[in-house]
């Protein structure tokens, strides 16, 4: 039983690691045939493990949102709302003023943003 947990946190730990290094944000399928890039997987894995670890998903973001790439402290701040709103609308607040540029995807179409940018609509501030 030990071992199964150890390996759940070290796979947590690696989809984590993976959503710090992403160029871009993307929550569903891109392209004509609707591939998952990396980063979305990785997204898709924390995600999963929010109800079942919700502490270890909670420090693994909170580091995340201070030290990962642009699209990175989105994915955290999107997944710590998930886990706990109050939390969530605090990180997308320290965000609203993060001039760091992002590629997003949604479907066919490319764009990109800033960090702050993005805080903000999620903020309703757009």
């Amino acid at each position: 039983m030990f071992g199964i947990r150890r390996k759940k946190e070290s796979e947590l730990a690696r989809a984590v690691a993976d959503l710090g290094r992403a160029n871009t944000l993307a929550f569903g399928g891109v392209g004509i045939a609707g591939t998952l890039l990396p980063e979305t997987e990785a997204y898709q894995r924390v995600a999963a493990a929010v109800a079942d670890h919700p502490e270890e998903v909670r420090d693994l973001l909170d580091r995340l949102l201070s030290s990962g790439a642009p699209a990175g402290r989105v994915y955290a701040a999107t997944l710590l709302e998930r886990l706990d709103p109050a939390v969530g609308r605090a990180a997308w607040t320290t965000l609203r003023g993060d001039e760091a540029e992002l590629n997003t995807m949604t479907g066919c179409v490319m764009g990109s943003t800033t960090v702050g940018e993005y805080a903000a609509e999620r903020l309703g501030d757009a």
